[in-house]
């Protein structure tokens, strides 16, 4: 059993990673600024599991979470960071204001939540994971994407960095395909927030370039390779892996209702 701290466990693949180890028998700490949907996920977690509040864009909040986290399981054994921001809209459109939302999530954050926990993961000799998506991190950017496949970028480089100057823990960047997540609040809605007329415009450009292929990994699967990559323990670290799906003929939901999280499995 290890103890371990899931940031972005509200909702989505993060929810559904946080359920999953502990339902493979960890104890686990689940993260996110949305408390309420934060302790309806711990009840069903079950005991041992907890939920804290946690806003990773300020650094006294990461700095307190981590210290909550490690007091209630007694130390920290393994990060995970599914917290991630999207964007949708032409390049030329994003503003100061825009890019500074997305680094702060998708980079700031997780550099910040890593020093917090970097002592307990220090003594545990442990191990971190951080969600990346195909769509950013291999291959050209996606149109009307550009700036969260920049943010991911820097992302990889900071697990990177990590790596280098830490190299007692394991720093790892899971890079994954389309997943659908779980039923509920576990389904996944990247595209949700973000101007309809924008998602409309990316959705026709991915189709076009056949980017949406309708395969979807299993949500399952993504929470073995996290969970596998959780106990290297000491010995070992990968530094990346990518989980894509295969071909399997399963039924295609529309893309819209895939990428804003309302088709299901």
């Amino acid at each position: 059993m290890k103890r371990i701290v899931v940031l972005g466990a509200s909702s989505g693949l993060g929810r559904c990673i946080a359920l999953g180890l502990a339902e493979r028998g960890h104890r686990v700490a689940m993260l996110a600024r949305r408390l309420s949907r934060l302790e309806a996920a711990a009840e069903e977690a079950g005991d041992g599991a907890v939920a804290i509040a946690c806003d990773v864009t300020v650094e006294s909040s990461c700095r307190e979470a981590i210290t909550r986290a490690a007091d209630a399981m007694g130390g920290i054994d393994g990060l995970v960071y599914s917290t991630g921001l999207i964007t949708i809209m032409p390049i030329e459109k994003m503003d100061a204001a825009a890019w500074g939302r997305l680094f702060a999530t998708n980079v700031t954050g997780a550099s910040l939540i890593t020093a917090a926990a970097l002592p307990h993961l220090t003594e545990s000799h442990g191990s971190a994971v951080y969600l990346s998506s195909i769509s950013a991190s291999a291959g050209p950017p996606w149109p009307f994407i550009g700036g969260y496949a920049v943010s991911k970028a820097a992302l990889d480089k900071m697990i990177e960095a990590w790596n280098v100057e830490h190299p007692s823990v394991g720093f790892t960047r899971l890079t994954i395909g389309d997943c659908l997540g779980g039923e509920g609040d576990s389904a996944t809605g990247s595209l949700t927030g973000n101007d309809p007329e924008h998602i409309g415009r990316a959705v026709n450009e991915w189709q076009r370039l056949g980017y949406l292929t309708g395969h979807f990994i299993d949500v399952e699967h993504l929470v073995d390779v996290t969970d596998a990559t959780l106990g290297f323990g000491a010995s070992s670290v990968v530094p990346s892996l990518t989980l894509v799906p295969r071909p399997a003929g399963r039924p295609t939901p529309s893309p819209v209702d895939t990428l804003t999280g309302k088709a299901t499995p």
